[in-house]
């Protein structure tokens, strides 16, 4: 059976950062519905292992390296992509950064590497994909922020000016980009098993934490993030614009 409302059949999605965790989950789910995935990522021997995987259950599944932090490199990746490979329709701005420290000893270059990373990558690659969706007519925008996007934790402020400021990025994107036919949209995930958590996980003083915190009362599994993004991704989502999905097991909504 086939619902044609989440198909995305024929549809060519960019997901960066995707060799691993929340990426590769989110690449994974929209290859399952359809689509044919190129991933992003600065490693090319983990990209092509990620690639690999995606074939070997039968997807279409390609590569593309660049370093979503320098414009130059993210234009040249993109127009690479939509001349060699084929029109994205789907994009996917999913890399990103964590550092933790108190917010007084936190290190200016680490301030400046995560904007770059978690906030100046969604612009640049948001902007180049954006200009040929734009003369289409049509096109997908998915954002990753996070439940910092509205909460903050100690030690982590920076992380959470970031997050915040991708949920109102995606907004002024809706704003501009409306218009031409474009969705952007953002999801926002909780607190997932991933790398980028795993000390976090491994840490049953946070984990009990985090299981009383949280209405669902424990993790995500980042397979739980692809509904959203399908749906996104999808007709379904046609009229859906500059919003902000929370996949957060309920965190942001109870004290």
């Amino acid at each position: 059976m086939t619902y044609p409302l989440f198909d995305l059949s024929g549809l060519r999605a960019l997901v960066t950062g995707s060799s691993q965790g929340i990426g590769f989950a989110l690449a994974r789910g929209l290859a399952e519905h359809g689509a044919s995935v190129v991933l992003n990522g600065r490693d090319p021997a983990k990209l092509r292992a990620a690639a690999d995987g995606l074939e070997n259950e039968g997807y279409e599944a390609r590569v593309s390296e660049f370093d979503v932090t320098d414009p130059d490199a993210v234009k040249r990746g993109v127009d690479a992509i939509e001349a060699e490979v084929g029109p994205i329709d789907i994009l996917v701005n999913n890399a990103g950064m964590q550092f933790r420290t108190p917010l007084e000893d936190f290190p200016i270059d680490r301030w400046e590497q995560l904007m770059k990373t978690n906030v100046s990558s969604v612009f640049y690659v948001g902007q180049a994909v954006a200009r040929h969706m734009i003369g289409r007519g049509q096109g997908k925008i998915i954002n990753v922020a996070s439940v910092q996007s509205e909460l903050a934790r100690p030690g982590i402020a920076p992380y959470t000016a970031t997050k915040g400021a991708v949920k109102n990025l995606t907004r002024g994107m809706c704003a501009d980009w409306a218009k031409h036919g474009l969705q952007i949209n953002a999801i926002a995930p909780g607190y997932f098993k991933t790398p980028l958590n795993q000390a976090l996980v491994d840490s049953q003083e946070f984990s009990s934490w985090l299981e009383k915190r949280t209405p669902a009362a424990r993790w995500g599994n980042v397979e739980e993030l692809v509904g959203a993004a399908v749906f996104l991704s999808s007709k379904a989502s046609s009229f859906v614009n500059g919003h902000t999905l929370y996949v957060d097991g309920g965190i942001t909504t109870s004290l």
